[in-house]
């Protein structure tokens, strides 16, 4: 069986009593990175093999995990933070879990969008989660497509292109629609900057920005 184990998004205490048991039952860990996946586990006194999936391994890999766990292994997947697939690699392994008859569970637990879409104070009845938005190309479509879309926008975005996805946001939506940008969600420092387009852009203008980022904004009235 593979278990998509969801894993704290700052605090370390945001992890289930379920997902640890997976933890410290499976044959084998998969970690995005084995060096964040340590602290968790070394935390937690768990002492299990690790092994790296991540972008730029899984194409070579993702047969060899296949058929170790169609000949019995178990195994648990775990991403630097939040639910494995989520923006986050996992699909090509659940892909071909799933063409082979391998048993998929995804246990439930931290994500970092929920809670960013609560703390906005905007609805969260209907909302679309947009993920990264594309560095390059196909930006300025999708831009111009969610330009237009009714229900609340979710976007992940690096503290490095925060001010830029701002303006572009501003360009392509308008600079009065509301919206948050929430930041080191469950840490000492959570942040969450409520306002226009145009007043967290202008805030964010002038302050340095650290950590993870969730922007969510406003659907077209």
């Amino acid at each position: 069986m593979l278990y998509l184990v969801p894993t704290p998004i700052g605090n370390l205490k945001d992890i289930t009593l379920r997902a640890l048991d997976v933890l410290q039952q499976v044959d084998l860990i998969l970690a995005e990175d084995t060096r964040t996946s340590s602290v968790l586990l070394n935390h937690y006194s768990i002492q299990k093999p690790l092994t790296p999936y991540h972008q730029h391994n899984e194409h070579k890999i993702v047969q060899h995990l296949v058929q170790q766990l169609k000949e019995g292994k178990s195994m648990a997947l775990l991403t630097d933070a939040g639910t494995p697939g989520i923006s986050d690699p996992a699909f090509l392994l659940i892909r071909e879990c799933i063409k082979n008859d391998v048993v998929v569970e995804s246990l439930p637990g931290a994500t970092a969008f929920v809670p960013a879409l609560l703390n906005s104070g905007l609805p969260a009845s209907r909302f679309s989660f947009e993920g990264f938005l594309p560095q390059k190309k196909g930006r300025q479509t999708l831009l111009k497509e969610l330009a237009t879309e009714e229900r609340t926008m979710i976007f992940y975005e690096s503290p490095f292109r925060l001010v830029k996805t701002l303006a572009d946001l501003i360009q392509f939506l308008g600079e009065e629609r509301r919206c948050c940008v929430s930041r080191e969600l469950t840490k000492k420092f959570e942040e969450n900057k409520r306002g226009t387009l145009r007043e967290v852009h202008e805030y964010y203008l002038q302050k340095g920005v650290k950590g993870e980022i969730v922007i969510v904004v406003e659907g077209c009235p």
